[in-house]
């Protein structure tokens, strides 16, 4: 009597003809999706989020922030005669100043510490695309750098506002809070694009930092050496158009009496970083990784 045989399981087949093709193609079990922007972004976001200078970097900016904004508050609000006529937003512009130094090596070290240790090569391998990396890079820092310095230049400002407002200061206007909060939070997160963009042209963190920091600082530094009154006209480009000064328009109290005012800050740095970027997205498609 024979036994009754158990039929053999059919694997599936791997191996299929492509169509009008007399060799086989093999066709992968495992489903190929097209790579977009959104997965760029995500890898970004978990670069961003997942080393630590990024938290360290973030950390000292806000305890700057708010640490120097309390600071100020305190000791304005201890002298009555300081505060009055005073607007209280205006004490927010000396721990944000400090402060932006954090934000230009956050965003240095989001694109040239690739560089760095290698990993750029591993980024450009998974993305090709090397413009969307870029793209997906600036996203990611611009909201990442947004966000905290809205939130820490808000509690600054509601802060100065209620240590200030029964020694006589100035009650701001809803112009000024839009400007001390929204506005040089968009400048300063603009900075920090235009570090990244740097980063990205120069590769080196260091190198790139040191530029960055000369960017915003030298301008000032030189214009308080240049007493010939033949350099004047220099002397007063430079104060009006630096930096801290720009950073001094949203807090209502410029540095100078000329030069740019209202929302032209915002307008000139947003020019100056779609030129950096534009510079950063030619040679980054040119020059090998």
């Amino acid at each position: 009597m024979s036994t009754p045989q158990s039929p053999m399981p059919q694997a599936a087949p791997e191996w299929q003809a492509a169509p009008g093709s007399p060799y086989p193609a093999y066709t992968s079990p495992i489903p190929v999706v097209r790579a977009h922007l959104g997965h760029a972004l995500a890898s970004e976001w978990t670069k961003i989020r997942s080393v630590r200078s990024t938290m360290w970097t973030l950390g000292v900016f806000v305890l700057l922030v708010l640490g120097i904004g309390l600071l100020a508050g305190v000791l304005v609000a201890k002298s009555s005669a300081d505060a009055s006529g005073e607007n209280a937003l205006s004490l927010g512009f000396f721990g944000l100043l400090l402060g932006s130094m954090c934000v230009i090596t956050l965003g240095v070290m989001t694109t040239a510490s690739e560089y760095g240790t290698g990993m750029i090569r591993t980024t450009m391998t998974a993305c090709p695309s090397r413009g969307r990396v870029l793209a997906a890079k600036a996203i990611v820092f611009f909201l990442v750098a947004f966000v905290v310095t809205l939130v820490s230049t808000t509690l600054v400002a509601l802060l100065h506002v209620a240590l200030l407002e029964d020694h006589g200061a100035v009650a701001p206007t809803g112009e000024e809070w839009l400007k001390a909060t929204v506005g040089v939070s968009f400048y300063l997160a603009l900075l920090g694009l235009l570090s990244l963009a740097v980063g990205s042209v120069i590769r080196h963190s260091a190198g790139a930092i040191t530029l960055m920091i000369g960017a915003v600082l030298a301008p000032l530094v030189i214009a308080l050496f240049m007493v010939s009154r033949s350099l004047e006209d220099v002397r007063d480009a430079l104060f009006e158009y630096s930096i801290p000064n720009q950073m001094s328009v949203f807090y209502v109290s410029s540095l100078t009496e000329s030069g740019p005012s209202g929302w032209d800050p915002l307008l000139i740095m947003l020019v100056v970083t779609a030129v950096a970027f534009a510079g950063a997205f030619a040679l980054l498609r040119k020059r090998d990784v």
